[in-house]
């Protein structure tokens, strides 16, 4: 026999008879925390799509840049000094392989980078330019002369002018990734909230409640709404403040980034610094040829062959490099946080945005209040955030959610790196770990219902890590237990090989379906 006097109903009781049953009001409530779940993601997916979009855009601009930067590079050495220039192409190329790794977050030194690359360059300028009767050197001769590039400076203050540079430039660069990556795990996490009991049963009583009494059109106050939601998104505004300072920290980071630190003016003069480089040690070939004697002694001499065309060392002219002025990374961070700007406010204003465009009747239209219908909302209206919500009459809020206390620890700490206030030393930059937000997770009241699912759709565990790529020997410029030049070169193949795991893939979480929750005029089935 059907029971309508709802007596074993635990959130939607009522004095008057009910077409609910216990196992309707458990589907409603499950539905009530899918329905805001689902409003949460559709309210992001736009911010999370310019985020994820310029993530993907501004990783394709470093590697374009890269590329167009090496082809240059080439280019000048081909004009300058052909002789070399086939095998300083190798050289070239893990060059910028490893810039662009620094960029894409790899804690790599940028004096270890450029170290490596002159030290490999100058036996190719001392065979070809300074000493070019050789016509060939053993291997422990060229590794001599490798080792001695960094006591005998032939490239003058060069290596350290690119270094720092590359250093000042790419920070920024490698620190904006790291803050759009940020981004996008905040509002992973955000839009995955774990919602207390109070609140999931608030949420029931507000959306589904009524429809135990055959009241399936009327919607909640407005008032009544904000209650709920504001108490239910209370520790999703505790986020505003930070998220606001990281917008500004962002906007300020760009307004930084020109001159010296423009990584992409940086980056397209690198051939320039190169090509002045080698011009210095030519021009000092016969004090760099003795200095090299003292230290490694004299090669035995072979007739080199004779080469036909252009001999190193003479300027061509060069075609002037063209930017693209309309595309440049300058005019893709303008247009980015022009877009950005218009989402500073959306964590505080989130309860309130769903009330309004959402789930609450509009003013003047009779109105659901928890418990009838009726003109207005008379009880109390509080406002965002933990501290307001001790007076919320709707709903009981017992602490904040640790989860997102653990992703506005984030926000603090790269909203610092923004601001340049915590950079550390080049290449030793702490890495952010950004995940989907979904994993691991529990709500804010530590409470939690079988019959919610919620065991698998909370916000995941936030994790911070600082990501080791190579371990220096103290006072070493190269990692430990390996000789210089076999250890460079593992080292450096050892970094490309990882590069994969540095590309973050960021993809749309997807919306939840939502599904068919049934009402008072087709629950015979269920009862």
């Amino acid at each position: 026999m059907v029971d309508f006097s709802g007596s074993d109903l635990q959130v939607c009781q009522s004095r008057n008879l009910t077409c609910c049953s216990k196992k309707m009001e458990e589907r409603y409530q499950v539905a009530a925390r899918r329905d805001v779940q689902n409003l949460l993601q559709t309210s992001s997916a736009s911010l999370k799509f310019l985020i994820s979009r310029n993530v993907a855009a501004f990783q394709e601009s470093f590697e374009s840049l890269i590329k167009a930067s090496e082809n240059h590079t080439n280019l000048v050495l081909q004009a300058s000094y052909r002789n070399m220039a086939g095998e300083a192409s190798g050289l070239v190329r893990e060059l910028f392989t490893d810039v662009g790794l620094f960029l894409l977050g790899s804690e790599l030194n940028v004096d270890d980078i450029t170290s490596r690359f002159f030290d490999a360059l100058f036996p190719l300028v001392y065979h070809h330019l300074i000493n070019p009767s050789l016509s060939r050197v053993t291997p422990g001769y060229a590794e001599c002369v490798r080792t001695a590039r960094r006591d005998l400076s032939p490239f003058g203050a060069a290596p350290g002018v690119l270094a720092n540079q590359i250093g000042r430039s790419g920070v920024g660069g490698r620190v904006l990734l790291q803050a759009l990556h940020l981004g996008v795990e905040v509002i992973n996490t955000t839009d995955h909230l774990v919602f207390s009991r109070e609140c999931r049963r608030a949420l029931l009583r507000m959306q589904y409640c009524p429809h135990c009494h055959g009241l399936t059109l009327s919607k909640p106050c407005m008032g009544y709404c904000l209650n709920v939601m504001r108490g239910c998104l209370a520790s999703m505004a505790e986020v505003d403040p930070h998220w606001r300072e990281f917008v500004r920290s962002l906007e300020g980071l760009s307004a930084r980034m020109h001159g010296s630190q423009d990584l992409e003016q940086v980056l397209l003069g690198v051939h320039a610094v190169v090509h002045d480089a080698v011009a210095h040690a030519q021009r000092n070939g016969p004090h760099l040829s003795a200095q090299v004697y003292k230290v490694c002694g004299r090669p035995s001499r072979q007739p080199a062959q004779s080469v036909s065309g252009q001999q190193d060392g003479e300027s061509i002219p060069l075609k002037a490099f063209i930017r693209e002025t309309g595309n440049n990374l300058a005019t893709r961070r303008k247009e980015f946080l022009n877009s950005l700007r218009l989402y500073r406010t959306f964590y505080g204003g989130l309860a309130d945005q769903l009330c309004v465009n959402q789930l609450a009747s509009a003013d003047g239209l009779a109105c659901w209040n928890g418990a009838d219908v009726v003109k207005s909302y008379t009880l109390r209206v509080v406002g965002n955030g933990i501290k307001a919500q001790t007076a919320n009459p709707e709903v009981k809020v017992k602490e904040g959610d640790p989860v997102i206390h653990q992703i506005i620890d984030k926000l603090k700490h790269i909203n610092q790196l923004l601001q340049g206030k915590s950079i550390p030393k080049f290449g030793t930059l702490d890495l952010i770990e950004t995940g989907s937000g979904h994993g691991e997770g529990r709500g804010y009241s530590g409470d939690c219902d079988d019959e919610d699912g919620c065991s698998g759709s909370g916000g995941g565990e936030v994790k911070r890590k600082v990501m080791t790529v190579s371990k220096l020997a103290p006072g070493s410029d190269h990692p430990q237990g390996e000789d210089s030049e076999t250890g460079d070169r593992s080292s450096s193949q050892a970094l490309r090989s990882q590069a994969a795991t540095l590309l973050l893939a960021l993809v749309l979480t997807s919306l939840l379906t939502t599904r068919h929750v049934p009402s008072c005029d087709t629950i015979s089935p269920l009862l």
